[in-house]
């Protein structure tokens, strides 16, 4: 029975190496006749290079700045296709930044400038191609930071640079992209992202996603406003209108000025990875495909790695088994997508139990579904 692992990170406690790890330690200790095909995944957000180099390639350091400024040491990945893969979260990534560190202050000035330096570290490969997985921001900033370092400027009414980050964009006037590295132009973007939000209004980066970065209510309005400001002048002074783009909402309406200037496309996170991977090829004679998921909901059917991956094992016959931490909401939405859930944890515990001690909780899951399918595989004879 060939069976792929292609699990994705559970947030706050296991990679997708990890998990892809766990799973098939669990499913070899229970005696199947298995062949396993490993395949960490990612949509755009956490372990996005890691997935992406996991057939291959050069893993690259680069000293970057963080969304507050401070120099890092960061990744991306350059590919034997010549396509160049950052993970925008490996730069400016709420996880870069310690806990008491995301405040309603923060969120007006982080910054994208990192993920600009990322991009012009990867320019120097002479890549076709640049792929950006946008998940796990901690940014707001319409990606002007990441547009500054590669050469536009953003100048108030006297001339001068408006400060970094999103609480000053309400400040701009004019817009000088004459200054923009040459290079990007002939480069094809590809801006991994698992959400279909605009980059202002209602539904929009500030309102949707700017709470998780540590703004408050004020902080919210404020930088929704300065979006909207932002994105009005470029329609005004470039003849560019991103503002109700599905996707440009990402990382911040960060998607919304790449897509401005450099002439980025948004693409299916999971998708763009499944293809780079040949998974459609390897379901060919596969069985069984198991992926993870910290939490089965109804965000989950909404462009997420699980509904992507068991979308395209349908098309093939094949059914998708999702590990799970938990699950919430209607079941047979879940059913009907495709993906069959299987818990990771076997009792009550509390979330920080579960976090501590995830890697045995998933291999033991995969363990007793090893016995489940020895089961079906006797009852098949």
């Amino acid at each position: 029975m060939k069976i792929i692992v292609a699990a994705g990170a559970l947030k706050g406690s296991l990679s997708a190496e990890k998990t892809t790890v766990a799973i098939v330690a669990g499913l070899l200790r229970s005696g199947g006749t298995l062949e396993l095909v490993s395949m960490p995944i990612a949509d755009g957000g956490d372990g996005t290079l890691d997935a992406f180099l996991s057939k291959g390639g050069t893993r690259v350091e680069a000293h970057v700045q963080d969304a507050l400024g401070r120099e890092i040491t960061s990744a991306f990945g350059i590919l034997d296709n010549g396509t160049a893969v950052i993970e925008m979260a490996l730069a400016v990534g709420l996880a870069q930044l310690e806990r008491s560190e995301v405040t309603p202050e923060s969120a007006l000035r982080a910054s994208t400038y990192g993920l600009g330096e990322l991009i012009k570290a990867a320019l120097a490969y002479d890549v076709r191609r640049i792929v950006i997985g946008l998940g796990g921001s901690a940014t707001t900033d319409g990606g002007t930071g990441c547009l500054r370092a590669l050469g536009v400027r953003f100048l108030d009414a006297a001339g001068h640079e408006v400060p970094s980050g999103g609480g000053s964009l309400d400040r701009v006037a004019t817009i000088d992209a004459d200054g923009l590295d040459p290079r990007v132009r002939a480069v094809d973007f590809l801006l991994a992202a698992d959400v279909t939000a605009p980059a202002i209004g209602e539904g929009g980066a500030a309102r949707v996603y700017a709470p998780q970065k540590g703004a408050s209510p004020a902080e919210v309005e404020r930088l929704d406003a300065n979006l909207t400001h932002l994105f009005t002048l470029i329609h005004k002074q470039h003849g560019i209108d991103v503002r109700t783009i599905p996707g440009g909402g990402a990382a911040g309406a960060t998607a919304a000025g790449l897509m401005a200037f450099t002439g980025a496309r948004m693409a299916s996170g999971i998708d763009t990875l499944l293809d780079m991977l040949e998974f459609d090829h390897e379901l060919q004679d596969a069985a069984l495909v198991i992926t993870s998921e910290g939490r089965l909901d109804h965000q989950t059917l909404q462009g997420k790695a699980p509904a992507g991956i068991a979308q395209r094992a349908a098309a093939q016959g094949v059914p998708t088994i999702v590990l799970a931490g938990g699950v919430a909401g209607d079941e047979s939405a879940l059913l009907e997508a495709g993906l069959i859930p299987f818990p990771i944890v076997p009792a009550p515990m509390s979330l920080d139990e579960a976090v501590r001690n995830a890697e045995i909780l998933v291999e033991r899951a995969a363990l007793r579904l090893g016995y489940l399918l020895k089961i079906g595989e006797k009852l098949q004879r």
